[in-house]
């Protein structure tokens, strides 16, 4: 059997428009409540950055911040791209508790030591 597993989730949809955002924050809960997944790392990039925000809502009305606060909650790591908060004027926002800004340089630590990496 194989050992725990590290893996990094890449959300970079929108929360609005499709639910490739609230699809990848649901596999990421799934993900982190398994017992053969030893670190799970979600980094929110381009229009995923608003997921960190609270009170975000997806197009089909489901609330956003409830999948992030679990999954902080679970023990992921959840940072959001600096870059693509600061063009879209997130930077100096409050983002829900547990979520921190991050850069590429980490995102590229994170996928190099990981066992798998998924994209949504």
């Amino acid at each position: 059997m194989p050992g725990p597993q590290h893996i990094v989730v890449i959300i970079h949809a929108a929360a609005y428009g499709s639910e490739r955002c609230l699809s990848g924050l649901r596999v990421a809960n799934t993900l982190a409540a398994r017992d053969d997944v030893a670190s799970l790392r979600v980094f929110l990039m381009s229009d995923a950055t608003v997921a960190a925000l609270p009170h975000q809502r997806d197009g089909a009305g489901q609330g956003l911040q409830t999948l992030v606060q679990e999954l902080v909650q679970a023990g992921a790591s959840v940072l959001l791209c600096r870059t693509c908060a600061l063009a879209r004027g997130l930077a100096e926002l409050p983002l829900i508790e547990g979520v921190a800004i991050g850069t590429l340089p980490e995102l590229g630590d994170w996928i190099a030591a990981a066992d798998k990496v998924i994209t949504f």
